[in-house]
């Protein structure tokens, strides 16, 4: 047994550096985002983002609009900054997928930005952007399971389950078994 902890401590070491490492670039990419908006630093916006990437929204005539990420960063002007305070309220990451939910918060009224994220090597980029214009004292409602409750923002805060704990998993009976069905 012992001729094998050595080998234990640099795979949990591994896990852990790659998790760390995760979340320093999934929080350098909502910077970028962030602080590149904040700043009128258009280069640190556009690395932010995947070149395919859409921003979606509903329009005020009630219909969903879709703006590939390209038009909405050439409406950022270079070196414009706003006065506006930011912060990353949370993310979640599995694998190469990961959300996030920021606010950029003016004077009078915020934007909460709902983004989804994807890992192409060893850059996490944000694939779509949902956003709402709401009240400054407006809370973001949420879910942990049993209902909606209100959620109070905090400083880049991820969800676990306690160590030990998994939920059980549900056995899934596929309708189709083409090689060309992705469970959708």
């Amino acid at each position: 047994m012992k001729k094998y902890s050595w080998l234990f401590a640099l795979v949990v070491g591994l896990s852990f550096n790659a998790v760390s490492q995760d979340d320093s670039m999934i929080k350098e990419t909502l910077n970028n985002y962030l602080e590149g908006g904040t700043n009128g630093d258009t280069a640190r916006l556009r690395k932010a983002f995947h070149p395919g990437a859409l921003q979606r929204y509903v329009s005020k005539d009630n219909k969903l609009q879709d703006t590939p990420v390209a038009k909405f960063l050439a409406g950022a002007k270079v070196g414009q900054k706003m006065e506006r305070t930011t912060k990353i309220v949370s993310y979640n990451y599995i694998g190469n997928a990961a959300t996030a939910v920021v606010e950029s918060q003016y004077e009078t009224f915020k934007y909460v930005d709902l983004l989804n994220l994807l890992k192409f090597g060893n850059e996490w980029k944000i694939v779509s952007r949902v956003f709402s214009r709401a009240d400054v004292n407006q809370q973001i409602m949420g879910s942990s399971g049993g209902g909606s409750t209100s959620f109070t923002p905090s400083q880049s805060t991820v969800s676990t389950l306690p160590a030990g704990k998994s939920t059980p998993a549900k056995k899934v009976t596929p309708k189709t078994t083409k090689a060309s069905d992705d469970g959708w």
